[in-house]
């Protein structure tokens, strides 16, 4: 079956009324996010707003991963200032394009799900993790803020308290407690995560269209709220973190496989 958008990192394919989409990075097996995902990403959503076919959309990684978040080989480039504004508004523009496109998105999520992979995951409409599945938001392991949605997003599935626990240790979170504290919506066994999430894609797909939509559309002003109260400030500090002493710090550390010390600048 032909691809219905053209992109190197992900696969697209139309399943009746789901659209099927895969995160498949072909030289990264972790579907980490470097130049290239990044900017395919925001594409991707870009374009998906005008999906005027598919009546559902199943979000997926290929393999057993979703994605692990950002490609540590990529981070030294944002000490230029051109690649980190690139970045700064790309990484705006794919979230706020996520949560503009009308037609409801159904993640399906295998393995880990890290940072802008876990925000991704977690601003779709309804999550279906495997039991296997685990979420986290590491930013500040390598010392910088979380700037790519999760400092909107964490807080509202699962309260301020909760939030600030996860986004200031980088604790990930297995699928089955996630489930509990409100974090996705589903948990299945490995074997069945496929089938149960595309079988859900389908049950939105053959609801009413725009009842559907409109009433995501309503919903996702929350989401837009919590967006617009922390999304540019968390990403301001985020690229002030990424100049700091500490986030070069974190990146030697990770080279030199120790642990790194940190001294507030």
């Amino acid at each position: 079956m032909a691809p219905v958008y053209d992109f190197e990192t992900i696969r697209t394919e139309r399943d009746g009324d789901v659209l099927r989409v895969e995160i498949a990075h072909p030289r990264n097996e972790l579907n980490a996010v470097d130049a290239v995902l990044h900017e395919e990403l925001a594409d991707f959503f870009r374009a998906l707003k005008r999906e005027d076919e598919a009546r559902a959309v199943l979000l997926t990684g290929n393999g057993r991963v979703f994605s692990a978040g950002g490609d540590f080989d990529w981070f030294p480039e944002f000490q230029k200032p051109e690649v980190l504004e690139a970045v700064r508004r790309d990484g705006k523009q794919m979230i706020w394009d996520l949560l503009e496109v009308e037609v409801p998105i159904v993640a399906a999520v295998e393995g880990p799900a890290i940072g802008l992979g876990a925000s991704l995951a977690l601003l779709c409409d309804v999550v279906f993790a495997a039991e296997s599945a685990f979420f986290a938001d590491p930013h500040v392991r390598v010392g910088i803020v979380a700037g790519d949605g999760g400092a909107a997003i964490w807080p509202l599935l699962v309260g301020p308290a909760r939030a600030k626990h996860f986004l200031m240790t980088g604790d990930r979170i297995s699928a089955p407690e996630a489930e509990r504290i409100g974090l996705v919506n589903f948990v299945s066994p490995p074997e069945r995560l496929a089938d149960d999430a595309l079988s859900y894609a389908r049950r939105l797909a053959a609801g009413a269209p725009l009842a559907g939509r409109y009433t995501k559309m309503a919903v996702n002003k929350l989401s837009k709220d919590a967006l617009n109260t922390a999304f540019d400030t968390s990403t301001a500090l985020e690229i002030v973190t990424f100049r700091s002493e500490d986030h070069q710090e974190a990146l030697d550390a990770l080279r030199e496989r120790r642990t790194p010390r940190f001294r507030g600048r």
